[in-house]
């Protein structure tokens, strides 16, 4: 031992003795050679954060709290799973999320239920039939089918997948450049009549495809268009990891629908990215209480959140939500809405 010692301090006196004659270009690389020593026996891990009070200036966004796909955050505890729900707090984060009686749409449904029939979009026995073996049509139900209406839309629980089934409809059937000239239409992905949205609106009269994109239901000026092609890229839906842009599914293909009806009655952009948050909530109830749960406890208020920063893909997108997911302790949903149409 005491020869160990010995040679140790021999060395220390060597290794002290050479760097005092040495140049500063031998000195970086000793240290350069020293951090390299350190990091093959020692697991360093450095993490940078906003503070609370650094996002109330700048803005709360999922790339501060996710470093990375797939990882979980420093602020999100290491197993979410293991913390204890809280069924009130999540109740009355629910009803902020989805309230009790609905949300106004800026738009009026007119007499689209009476065109999409009589083109054959909806083929309105086909329709009957399906909602008879769940119990029969409302009034307010029949209504949109076979009325005029100039009151405003309302989305509930109870009328969501109702809704999703309309708007898919007018979404599919419409003239419109997005199902024209986007992604739908690209060879690449062989052809409009492989995808869900297409193949599995089983409710019109004869083939789906005989109504893609072929009635002017909702006609619109360059510069709406221009805004539906925009407003669409940036609004994501947690069933897959495409943009409204590429409505390969019947979620998709509704929200096309009532971003085109938005648009066409003047609504505003900000108020389209509201209004279509308001929607995707009731198709994804479960989805969009667990973002509001991760943006709370990240120091934010789900309501003062940018409706477009929640429908992007970070926020909104299958792999996107994933990551979020892994960071909260799942809320408890009162039952009822979501699901998928038809």
């Amino acid at each position: 031992m005491q020869n160990l010692v010995n040679t140790l301090a021999s060395l220390a006196k060597r290794i002290t003795n050479r760097l005092s004659r040495a140049t500063r270009l031998e000195m970086v690389g000793m240290l350069a050679i020293g951090a390299l020593i350190i990091v093959s026996l020692f697991d360093i891990d450095m993490r940078v954060t906003r503070k609370p009070l650094l996002n109330t200036f700048l803005g709360s966004t999922t790339g501060s709290r996710i470093s990375s796909v797939g990882a979980v955050s420093s602020a999100a505890a290491s197993n979410p799973a293991s913390q204890a729900s809280d069924p009130a707090a999540d109740a009355a984060l629910a009803s902020q999320v989805l309230p009790e009686g609905g949300v106004a749409l800026p738009v009026r449904w007119g007499d689209l239920g009476q065109q999409l029939v009589s083109t054959g979009v909806i083929d309105l026995q086909k329709f009957e039939a399906l909602y008879s073996s769940r119990g029969g049509m409302t009034d307010e139900m029949k209504a949109l089918l076979t009325n005029t209406s100039g009151e405003p839309m309302k989305i509930t629980n109870e009328n969501s997948q109702y809704l999703l089934n309309l708007l898919w409809a007018l979404g599919l059937g419409n003239k419109n450049d997005v199902l024209d000239k986007g992604e739908m239409s690209d060879p690449q992905y062989g052809g409009a009549d492989r995808f869900a949205s297409t193949g599995g609106w089983t409710l019109a009269r004869g083939n789906p495809m005989d109504h893609y994109s072929k009635h002017a239901l909702v006609t619109l000026t360059k510069v709406q268009q221009e805004l539906v092609d925009r407003v669409s890229q940036g609004i994501f839906r947690p069933c897959c990891g495409n943009s409204t842009h590429f409505p390969d599914c019947n979620h998709g293909m509704a929200m096309l629908g009532l971003l085109e009806l938005m648009a066409s009655q003047g609504v505003s952009e900000q108020d389209m990215y509201r209004a279509a948050l308001a929607v995707n909530a009731f198709w994804f109830p479960d989805t969009y209480v667990n973002i509001a749960k991760f943006v709370n406890q990240n120091g934010q208020d789900w309501r003062s959140v940018n409706p477009a920063q929640l429908l992007g893909a970070q926020f909104s997108s299958s792999s996107g939500y994933q990551q979020i997911r892994a960071q909260v302790q799942p809320a408890t949903v009162p039952s009822g809405g979501g699901g998928c149409g038809v």
